[in-house]
């Protein structure tokens, strides 16, 4: 029960700083932005507490570790790339272009609209 009670307080800390933040809109932003930072700030701190939260920022530090490993293209492959699929792209259009001007001459041929 007590594990409950954390993740609610949490979510409630969230609210307060999401909802102070609009509450303060006749204040400079400076302090709004304090007040939401403070809101998000007391529900990290709290929602680190509870399995929940544990189990999520785990997620998020492996998911990190990962992003870490990816390689990225060279600029040179980058741009051979991008320049098939834009190559690949004026073709399907040249082709869907063909298409629908067939589909349109044998629908005006079938309807009698033909020349």
């Amino acid at each position: 029960m007590k594990i409950n009670i954390r993740l609610g307080l949490s979510f409630l800390l969230l609210g307060v700083g999401l909802f102070g933040f609009y509450m303060l809109s006749e204040q400079p932003i400076v302090i709004r932005i304090l007040s939401i930072l403070a809101g998000v700030g007391a529900f990290i701190a709290v929602f680190w507490t509870t399995p929940q939260g544990k189990q999520a920022f785990d997620f998020l530090g492996e998911a990190i570790t990962e992003a870490k490993k990816v390689v990225w293209p060279t600029r040179k492959e980058t741009i051979q790339m991008t320049l098939i699929v834009f190559v690949l792209v004026v073709i399907m259009a040249i082709f869907l272009a063909f298409i629908d001007i067939s589909f349109s001459y044998i629908i005006n041929l079938l309807l009698g609209r033909g020349d």
